[in-house]
């Protein structure tokens, strides 16, 4: 009798299927897009832990529920395979967030600007590009 997938699976094997990229790829893409989101929406610094941290609990709790699929289906947890799951959606994060931390490469970013006193993103869309 073969095992029914869970709504999570289908969802994210809809996803697969719609994108055309592979589950490594879009643990990328998820990684990101939660850390440039959390750092945009709350106005954070790249170099901020809080949109790093956003992304950690977003994937942990995606792992989560892969460890419950795996457990009803094939009565383990693939543990490796989470690892490796975490690890693609969490390289690029910090990577940025330790370049911005350590580097000042986004300084002056359009991200950084809400944290800048009397500047908003408003104030850093309209200005011209300067060359340098």
């Amino acid at each position: 009798m073969p095992m029914e997938i869970s709504t999570v699976q289908t969802i994210k094997l809809a996803i697969v299927a719609a994108t055309g990229m592979d589950k490594d790829a879009l643990h990328i893409y998820i990684g990101l897009a939660v850390f440039f989101t959390v750092a945009v929406f709350f106005k954070r610094p790249l170099r901020s832990p809080w949109p790093w941290l956003a992304a950690v609990v977003v994937a942990v709790a995606g792992e989560l529920l892969d460890r419950r699929d795996d457990m009803a289906s094939v009565g383990y947890w693939r543990w490796q395979a989470s690892l490796h799951d975490i690890v693609n959606t969490q390289f690029w994060p910090a990577v940025i967030m330790l370049f911005a931390r350590f580097s000042g490469l986004f300084q002056g970013s359009v991200v950084n600007a809400g944290r800048q006193p009397g500047v908003s993103l408003r104030d850093v869309i309209q200005q011209p590009i300067r060359e340098k």
